[in-house]
C-alpha cells in the first residue's frame, strides 16, 4: 500500500507541475488569423476578405501607390517623398491600403466598385451603413472597412476580420499584415460596402477642391472635399444662401447621405434644379 500511495502521489504531482507549466511559445503567440472570423458578413463582404487574406498569405508587400493601376491587382510601388523607408517601393509588386481594399472587393463583387483612394472608398456611393469612432468595434461584420483621419483626409484604409483583427496594407518596408484594431489615435469609422445596385439619385459632380458643407451655407464648417468629378447619391435638395462661382449663381444646395453634408448645385451636372429629386423638409 505505501508503494502505490507513493506511485499516486508522484503522479499527482507531475499532473499539478504540468498544470503549472508554463504554455509553449507558439501557444502565446497572437493569434494572427487571416480569416472571417465572426459571423454577421454578407457573402461578398466574405469573399473581399478572402481575397485579401490570399495576398496575405502569398507574402505581398506594401508598396506606396500599389494597386491603383488600370486594373485591380498588385503594381509596382512608388518612392513616398516623405517616407525613407519606401526606397524599395518600386521594386515591389504589392498594394498601399487603398489599393487592397480595391483589390479585395474587385475580386468578391467582379467589378471595380472602390476604384479610389481610402477617402473615395469610404465616402463611397455603394454603403450600406456608416460607423462612427464612438460606436467602437461592436457594430461592425468581417469585411467592413475601419479609416482613420479627418473627414477631409482619410490616410489609411482597412478590412476587418472580427475579434477586434483587420487585414492592413499598413506602412513601406512591411508586408500585407493581420493586426489588431486601432481605435486609439484618429481612428474615424467605418463603411459597410453594399455590393448591390445603387439605389437613389445618383449624379456626378464636376470641377476639382469642391468642398461639402455641415449646412447649406459657405459659412458652414466644412466636411469634405471632393478630389475631381466624383458620383454622388442625393436625397433631396432646398433652396438656401445664394451662391457665385465659377461664373454660375444658384441658390439651390443638395443633401448627400453619404457624407451627411450639403453641397452647393453648382457643382453637379444638370440643371439648376436636379430633375427628379425631392425638395428637403429639414
Amino acid at each position: 500500500m505505501l508503494r502505490r500511495s507513493r506511485l499516486i502521489g508522484a503522479l499527482v504531482a507531475v499532473f499539478v507541475f504540468l498544470l503549472g507549466a508554463p504554455a509553449p511559445a507558439s501557444a502565446l503567440a497572437p493569434d494572427d488569423r487571416c480569416a472571417v472570423r465572426a459571423p454577421g458578413a454578407s457573402a461578398a463582404a466574405e469573399r473581399a476578405v478572402a481575397a485579401a487574406c490570399k495576398q496575405v498569405a502569398a507574402g505581398v508587400w506594401y508598396t506606396w501607390g500599389g494597386g491603383h493601376g488600370p486594373k485591380p491587382g498588385p503594381t509596382y510601388g512608388q518612392v513616398d517623398p516623405t517616407d525613407p523607408a519606401s526606397e524599395h517601393d518600386p521594386e515591389r509588386l504589392g498594394f498601399d491600403c487603398s489599393g487592397l481594399v480595391r483589390h479585395a472587393y474587385a475580386e468578391a463583387t467582379g467589378s471595380d466598385i472602390l476604384n479610389s483612394p481610402a477617402s473615395g472608398q469610404y465616402y463611397t456611393h455603394h454603403a450600406a451603413e456608416r460607423f462612427t469612432a464612438a460606436q467602437g468595434l461592436a457594430p461592425l461584420v468581417p469585411g467592413d472597412l475601419l479609416v482613420w483621419g479627418k473627414s477631409w483626409d482619410l490616410h489609411h484604409i482597412a478590412i476587418y476580420l472580427g475579434e477586434g483583427k483587420m487585414v492592413e496594407a499598413r506602412q513601406s518596408g512591411t508586408k500585407l499584415m493581420v493586426s489588431d484594431v486601432r481605435l486609439s489615435g484618429d481612428y474615424y469609422g467605418a463603411v459597410r460596402v453594399d455590393t448591390g445596385p445603387v439605389t437613389g439619385h445618383v449624379f456626378r459632380t464636376w470641377g476639382s477642391g469642391v468642398w461639402t458643407k455641415a449646412e447649406p451655407s459657405t459659412r458652414a464648417a466644412r466636411v469634405y472635399a471632393f478630389p475631381g468629378p466624383t458620383t454622388i447619391r442625393v436625397q433631396c435638395q432646398k433652396h438656401a444662401e445664394e451662391v457665385t462661382s465659377d461664373g454660375y449663381t444658384n441658390d439651390a444646395w443638395s443633401y448627400l447621405p453619404d457624407y451627411k453634408a450639403w453641397m452647393t448645385n453648382i457643382y453637379i451636372q444638370g440643371p439648376a434644379w436636379l430633375n427628379g429629386v425631392p425638395t428637403c423638409t429639414f
